[in-house]
């Protein structure tokens, strides 16, 4: 495969294939848990948008599927702490069954702020589905009611996961090499 992003990947993390094998056992579980119901997939854009449309693929359930975009990283390699809606639902999300997908649990700081907004709004249950949770660099006291895979403190690309809103075309969860975030572009 050719690819000119490779040249900056450290390490592969997390391959295609252990991807694949993992979201079909996140979507299997989600469907366990809301046979029945009509969930409302609630991506959070941009990192989760890979991951959920595999996800959605794999959960055979009657459902609906929106996006938010909250960010507390901007183009930055650590949270602000400040999370921000740039982007809103939609739809009311009162009285509905909500199952969030993020690509990356890190701080919390994002993700907290999601859930409480929501239940502000009226959310009936929330399922918090993420890709990757990365506790060394929690700082809010929140988890994941359905988690991917652990990952190390390391800047993780691919799959949906960007740095500078590259790299998120990469088919793997790769490792990005420490000289590729440290540069000051002009």
């Amino acid at each position: 495969m050719k690819s000119e992003l490779e040249q900056d990947i450290l390490k592969v993390l997390i391959t295609e294939d252990q991807l694949k094998a993992r979201v079909q056992e996140l979507g299997d579980a989600i469907y366990d848990r809301l046979e029945g119901k009509n969930p409302l997939f609630l991506g959070v854009l941009k990192g989760s948008f890979v991951f959920m449309a595999d996800l959605v693929r794999a959960c055979q359930l009657r459902s609906n599927v929106e996006f938010i975009a909250v960010s507390s990283y901007e183009d930055a390699t650590v949270s602000s702490g400040r999370a921000k809606i740039n982007y809103d639902i939609q739809r009311s999300v009162e009285g509905r069954d909500i199952v969030v997908v993020e690509d990356i649990l890190d701080s919390g700081n994002t993700l907290s702020f999601l859930c409480g907004y929501l239940k502000s709004r009226g959310a009936a249950s929330l399922t918090v589905v993420t890709l990757l949770d990365k506790p060394a660099r929690r700082e809010k006291a929140i988890t994941a009611d359905l988690a991917g895979f652990t990952v190390p403190d390391a800047f993780v690309v691919g799959y949906g996961l960007d740095f500078a809103q590259r790299y998120r075309n990469l088919p793997y969860i790769g490792v990005l090499k420490p000289a590729v975030y440290e540069k000051k572009e002009p």
